[in-house]
């Protein structure tokens, strides 16, 4: 099993979710969070005075998957979350030793 994780722009939220959906995922996990990459953040104006922005606003989205599901749901979300824009984003894959189900009981993938 792996865990997918990736930080998108927000407004690509219900899209990277409704195109994940046909791949038969079942539950993601979305947060808000701040961060900056390459674009070190931004300036904004605000009362005719200039200021930096340093953290921008992303989603982090975290969906455990079946070994065999890992590359289509990359690919899924690397198209979705696509804009061509500097600040796209980023995914992460990392092994998952362990899943569990708390109402049932269920491990590794049935608990998926």
């Amino acid at each position: 099993m792996k865990l997918v994780m990736a930080i998108i722009k927000p407004f690509k939220l219900d899209e990277v979710r409704e195109a994940l959906m046909p791949l038969g995922i079942q539950g993601l996990t979305a947060s808000e969070v701040k961060g900056f990459g390459r674009q070190k953040g931004q300036t904004e104006i605000y009362r005719g005075a200039e200021y930096l922005v340093s953290f921008l606003p992303k989603v982090k989205i975290e969906v455990a998957v079946p070994d065999d599901m890992v590359e289509r749901v990359i690919e899924t979300i690397q198209q979705s979350a696509y804009t061509g824009k500097i600040g796209d984003g980023k995914i992460f894959v990392m092994d998952l030793n362990q899943a569990i189900r708390i109402r049932t009981g269920e491990t590794d993938v049935a608990a998926l």
